[in-house]
């Protein structure tokens, strides 16, 4: 009995071990086919000792999506989330690319930049058909370039620079019909640039093979890329031939980089060849003329022995011109005169318009003695198609969009928005807005601006353009935006010291006296210039239509910058409440379902407050003229401030100004009590105060121009 008892409790044991065994198997079947995929990856590396980003990457997962460079989203008709991203890069791995990754259906982006992987791409990568974005540059990947990466049909960005890929550009990407970015430099590619495939190409915005082993000439049909912006770098190579004149057909934005190769003959003179320096040409020892220092030599000399006789004697050569020649030199010569003439004349009213138009500067010491030149504000705006390349035009797809850097120095990806700490620092009626903290450190504001205007895709890029383009040391930069159908984000630089609301009332909305005249003046005078450049000189003539003191940001020098212009038009494309938008950001950036109520705005312009009424800059140039009154009384007009003789209570802090003004009250009893005890500041700040009051006139028409408040300001304290 003893026997049989004890033969139960050993199968009893050896029941339960089978089933724990089991358990566990069926654990680790039960991680996705996604996830089964990404393991490959992480078996074909080289795992350091310590500090590797698989180590969250385990078999007993049941889902890939908390892994460290992964990004998922839901698709309809699957019950788990699907690979949509992979972001390992800059971590000194060492392996290869598996196959296996071609099996991620849904991989929009692969991300292993800055590694050291080797081998070749394997063609089955190319299965995964629903990339839009390969980087793989700074690896030390060899072999072809695979004709079949066309097979991908959504392939928007291909970034295969500093490796060692060889043998020819195959005329086979011709087929990659939505390629926007195609950088092939630093490897050994050989043999000649295709022709026939550029025309095709009709997305193309950026095209850099520089650093390669290319030889031939430059074909004809490269100038037929209409789309290109920046630079098209063909540099550090063996090409030869003539430059054909066809390149001067690209936009005059493009900006040619041509060094180090083996040209010949004269630079054309035609189009975009007008808008190039010297250095596009530098170091082609047969290439001449202008913007060479290099002139080249007569085409067509005269053999000798062919001189026509001259009528007085058959043997010497003719010494004088011909009439006809005369004639030609002469309207040549009336032409230039002409021409400088007009030059002069343009520069001269060039120069007045600017001395009586434009009145913001360039970076310099607001508020202080020195003198700004307002002839610099104008200037801001040059150099922008240079500087910035143009935004492209998201993918129109479900789900997920693109994350576009308008400012191209500017590296951040969408990836580490997904990873990055998120703190909501406010919301209004223009959307939420978002701390994020990058994985380098760098914080940026992200606002949410909704998920609707699926179909104004295009409308939305342009608006984004237009504030992407305007560059003013007093107006906050727009640095990159998301579009998608249900999410919408604008990446903008995040201003550390607060706002000028925050400033003036304290956080908790109370009075604060931390600011000192000279701070404030600081400030009028940064802000005043930034909305006289969005008025005046920016690439479009920007109406903010909301100026207020949380729109008007500070830096830690107590600088200001203007936010927030623009966004009436995006929300209005948008057309929803961004508090409630869904979005494929998920749980990336936290959301706000509270019902905050609208405050009555008493910044606006009385014509403003008229229902169906379509905003002006005389609308700015009233609601910074209440901002004014503010930074001088230190009072609020949402606060309802009351005179300190009668305590009678008027709701319009513009009104209760006039009153005192009319009514001749001391200054004492409307400036703030902080700026009494600066003595020499009495003169100043009355001149400010006339300043305001200019601005808030009733009659719009009465109200002075942006740039004419500006330069007002700009003479109080000097």
């Amino acid at each position: 009995m003893k026997k049989t008892r004890d033969l139960f409790f050993v199968l009893l044991y050896f029941l339960l071990l089978f089933f724990f065994n089991f358990e566990n198997h069926s654990f680790v079947l039960s991680l996705t086919p996604d996830g089964l995929s990404l393991l490959s990856l992480k078996s074909a590396v080289d795992q350091p000792s310590d500090g590797s980003p698989f180590s969250d990457w385990k078999e007993n997962d049941t889902t890939p999506c908390r892994w460290t460079g992964v990004s998922c989203m839901n698709v309809t008709g699957f019950p788990d989330p699907r690979v949509v991203g992979i972001a390992i890069a800059g971590k000194n791995l060492r392996g290869y690319i598996p196959s296996e990754l071609g099996s991620l259906v849904y991989l929009r982006r692969l991300n292993l930049h800055n590694n050291n992987f080797y081998g070749s791409i394997p063609v089955q990568l190319f299965n995964a058909t629903s990339l839009h974005s390969i980087f793989l540059y700074g690896n030390n990947l060899s072999g072809l370039l695979p004709p079949s990466i066309c097979n991908i049909p959504r392939l928007q960005n291909l970034d295969l620079s500093n490796n060692s890929f060889s043998g020819s550009i195959s005329s086979e990407l011709r087929n990659c019909k939505q390629l926007q970015r195609m950088i092939l430099a630093r490897n050994k590619f050989s043999g000649e640039i295709p022709a026939g495939i550029w025309p095709e190409l009709e997305n193309l915005v950026q095209l850099d093979l520089s650093a390669n082993e290319l030889k031939g000439s430059i074909p004809n049909d490269l100038g037929e890329l209409k789309s290109l912006s920046g630079a098209l770098n063909l540099s550090f190579n063996h090409l030869s031939g003539r430059i054909p004149k066809s390149l001067g057909n690209l936009p005059v934005t493009v900006s040619f980089d041509l060094r180090n190769n083996n040209f010949s003959g004269e630079i054309p003179q035609t189009g975009s060849f007008a808008n190039q320096g010297p250095t596009a040409f530098l170091n082609n020892p047969s290439l001449c003329g202008f913007p060479l220092q290099k002139t080249c030599r007569e085409s067509t000399e005269t053999p000798p022995g062919s001189q026509s006789p001259s009528p007085e004697s058959g043997n010497s050569p003719k010494k004088g011109l011909s009439p006809g020649v005369i004639i030609l030199i002469s309207v040549a010569d009336a032409a230039v005169v002409a021409v400088i003439g007009l030059i002069i004349v343009y520069v001269y009213w060039k120069k007045k318009d600017d001395s009586n138009g434009c009145s913001c500067t360039g970076k310099s010491k607001l508020g202080g003695n020195e003198k700004p030149n307002a002839c610099l504000l104008c200037s801001c705006v040059n150099g922008i198609g240079n500087e910035d390349s143009e935004p492209e035009e998201p993918e129109k797809s479900k789900g997920e969009g693109e994350l576009v850097a308008i400012d191209k120095g500017f590296t951040f990806e969408l990836d580490e928005l997904l990873r990055a700490s998120a703190y909501v620092l406010g919301k209004s009626g223009l959307g939420i807005v978002y701390k994020v903290v990058l994985g380098n450190g760098i914080p940026v504001a992200v606002r949410r601006l909704g998920e609707g205007g699926e179909q104004r895709c295009k409308e939305f890029v342009a608006e984004v353009q237009a504030i992407g383009k305007v560059r003013h040391p007093n107006v906050v930069k727009l640095r990159a935006y998301y579009w998608a159908p249900d999410e919408k984000l604008l990446i903008s630089d995040f201003i550390s010291n607060g706002n000028l609301a925050n400033a003036l009332r304290g956080r908790g909305g109370q009075a604060s006296s931390s600011l000192s005249w000279s701070t404030r003046l600081r400030i009028a005078k940064g802000t005043a210039r930034g909305l006289a450049y969005l008025h005046e000189c920016s690439p479009r003539k920007f109406v903010h239509g909301d100026i207020k003191p949380s729109n008007i940001l500070l830096d830690n020098e107590f600088q200001p910058l203007i936010s927030d212009f623009g966004l009436n038009k995006l929300i209005t494309i948008t057309g929803n409440n961004p508090s409630t938008s869904g979005g494929f950001m998920g749980g990336a950036l936290p959301y706000l379902n509270t019902i905050q109520t609208e405050k009555t705005n008493n910044y606006k312009a009385p014509e403003a407050r008229v229902p169906g009424s379509r905003p002006t800059q005389k609308w700015d140039i009233y609601s910074f003229g209440v901002v004014l009154l503010e930074l001088l009384t230190g009072k609020s007009p949402e606060l309802s401030p009351t005179t300190s003789t009668s305590s009678v209570e008027i709701p319009d802090l513009v009104k209760w100004v006039r009153k005192g003004f009319e009514e001749e009250n001391p200054l004492s009893d409307m400036v703030d009590p902080i700026l009494l005890q600066e003595v020499h500041a009495k003169k100043e700040v009355l001149a400010v105060f006339h300043v305001a009051l200019a601005c808030t006139e009733g009659d719009p028409e009465v109200r002075p121009r942006m740039k004419t408040v500006s330069e007002n300001l700009d003479r109080v304290g000097t």
